[in-house]
């Protein structure tokens, strides 16, 4: 992909979806040009998790999303210095921004004023509610509006925000199929684009069936812990004979009929789960009789048998069993530092092009 090789980015945006974008491009091949605040950089270079040594160049969070760029530290009320990053974006192919609407006019930082200069220009605008919305908007703070932490947690108990800032993921992948987008377009008119994607809306977008649940029948879903709304056994974690958890996805009937036969399950005591909507509303009593028969299994034999009848499952593992995966291992990319250190990270690609 040597077109790729060719453009010129500057990022002006820090934390994670931005950068994210940033990286996915540099990854490629791109020149990605990244301005950090002089002085203190990228809030996330000082976000540590408990033990983690500040003699280290970067973060652990912060290399999670700035592999590959050629960083400048930049004041931006220093005449000089805003000269100079206005100049990178006049002859930037894409820039990537997280300012909201009047930080960008205050810096002449904006579309309506890189665009005078730079008619070509990509424009990638990300902000938390919309560009005329001034909130401050972190992660949590769109799973609280967007519904996610009503839905996460066990029944009866405290919301639970999900691990991961998913929903600035999210908006980063939005966001780069704008972007791909937008360069398809250029190539076919010669015209530059102004790509926007807020992080409200692509939390929005990704409420897919939980969405369509209350759209369609007015379901308000509510706290299930792992378990799912419309399928059983989906979800549902259960211990084997050697203290593994072990979760299944069945998604049909047939892929449960066939779980009853590698569990030893008679039919007599499966008359009232055949189908799925027996099983959505008799759960209860379903996780019950699944528990009873997997509590003597151990985990290897148990999924081997799941793995040749094409049952989906998962063993639950911790992030040091994750990476003791080849698949998983294959996919850290590492960085060396000035000071000598070395960054790792996962790649942000999950995709290969042949």
């Amino acid at each position: 992909m040597d077109w790729i090789k060719n453009l010129k980015i500057v990022e002006l945006a820090g934390v994670l979806a931005g950068p994210s974008v940033g990286m996915f491009f540099a990854e490629l091949g791109a020149n990605v040009t990244k301005i950090e605040p002089k002085g203190h950089g990228d809030v996330t270079r000082h976000w540590r998790v408990p033990g983690e040594t500040a003699e280290k160049a970067v973060s652990a969070y912060y290399a999670s999303i700035n592999w590959g760029k050629n960083v400048l530290f930049k004041d931006l009320r220093d005449s000089a210095d805003l000269d100079e990053v206005q100049a990178l974006c006049k002859d930037a192919d894409i820039i990537i921004a997280n300012f909201n609407r009047e930080r960008c006019e205050a810096f002449s930082l904006g579309y309506e004023a890189i665009v005078q200069g730079n008619l070509n220009v990509i424009y990638a605008s990300l902000t938390g509610f919309g560009p005329d919305d001034p909130r401050p908007a972190f992660d949590v703070v769109l799973q609280a509006e967007a519904g996610f932490l009503y839905m996460c947690g066990e029944p009866n108990g405290n919301p639970v925000k999900m691990p991961v800032a998913l929903i600035d993921v999210i908006a980063a992948h939005h966001l780069k199929e704008g972007i791909l987008l937008a360069l398809l377009k250029r190539k076919a008119t010669g015209k530059g684009s102004l790509v926007e994607v807020s992080l409200y809306q692509a939390a929005i977008a990704s409420l897919v069936n939980q969405a369509s649940n209350y759209l369609n029948v007015g379901f308000v879903p509510q706290k299930m812990g792992c378990q799912h709304p419309n399928i059983a056994p989906y979800g549902d974690y259960f211990t084997t004979a050697d203290n593994k958890q072990i979760v299944l996805a069945v998604g049909s009937d047939a892929q449960f009929l066939h779980l009853t036969m590698v569990l030893g399950i008679k039919d007599s005591e499966i008359s009232n789960f055949k189908k799925n909507q027996d099983r959505v509303e008799k759960r209860d009593a379903l996780i019950e009789l699944l528990h009873d028969k997997i509590k003597d299994w151990k985990s290897d034999a148990l999924a081997t048998q799941l793995q040749q009848k094409k049952i989906p499952f998962g063993i639950i593992k911790d992030m040091k069993e994750v990476f003791e995966n080849p698949m998983a291992r294959s996919m850290i990319l590492e960085e060396q530092h000035a000071d000598g250190s070395i960054s790792k990270r996962v790649s942000s690609m999950a995709f290969s092009i042949k």
